[in-house]
């Protein structure tokens, strides 16, 4: 394949191009990405960062928001006297966001079929016998015994009620092969 045109020879450089007004061009001030929806809907671009922040009850800075006492004495008396309260014209973003907080994290322990179907093979022809599952041929991977137990223990804590309706079913075959 050619070669594109004019690429190995040598670039000149160029003393009467103004490179500062590109620079500043460049880093003109952009809005900032807001990855959380509340704020991002009350934000007014019209306004800067603190008096964004500030309206909605959120802080710019959180040491000035919550300073760290260096002396005991001191705090007793700087707690008694608050000056200056900021109005909080838009106090819906701050309770939207606590209401998120609040709610109860989804949990999203999950493992693949092929895993969970080898654990039960693994269970059902081996029972509790390591190191046969080590030796086993459908061990594709060349799991160690511990390994094996390892996975086994995660399908456990993942899946109780699914492992132990597994085995339940176990049980039974067992009993009416003795």
């Amino acid at each position: 394949m050619p070669k594109a045109k004019g690429k190995s020879r040598r670039h000149k450089y160029s003393y009467n191009l103004n490179r500062k007004r590109l620079y500043r061009s460049a880093r003109r001030r952009a809005a900032p990405r807001i990855a959380c929806s509340h704020i991002r809907h009350a934000w007014d671009p019209s306004k800067s960062v603190a008096q964004n922040l500030a309206e909605m009850g959120l802080s710019e800075d959180p040491n000035k928001a919550l300073p760290i006492p260096k002396k005991l004495g001191v705090e007793a008396e700087s707690s008694g006297q608050q000056s200056g309260k900021k109005i909080v014209r838009k106090p819906y973003v701050v309770n939207e966001m606590e209401y998120e907080a609040s709610l109860p994290e989804k949990k999203s322990n999950t493992l693949s079929r092929d895993l969970i179907d080898y654990v039960q093979y693994m269970i059902q022809n081996h029972g509790e016998n390591y190191k046969e599952m080590a030796r086993d041929e459908k061990n594709y991977y060349q799991d160690t015994p511990k390994q094996i137990k390892r996975k086994i223990n995660v399908y456990k804590n993942f899946y109780p009620e699914e492992y132990k309706e597994f085995i339940a079913s176990l049980k039974p075959e067992k009993m009416d092969v003795q």
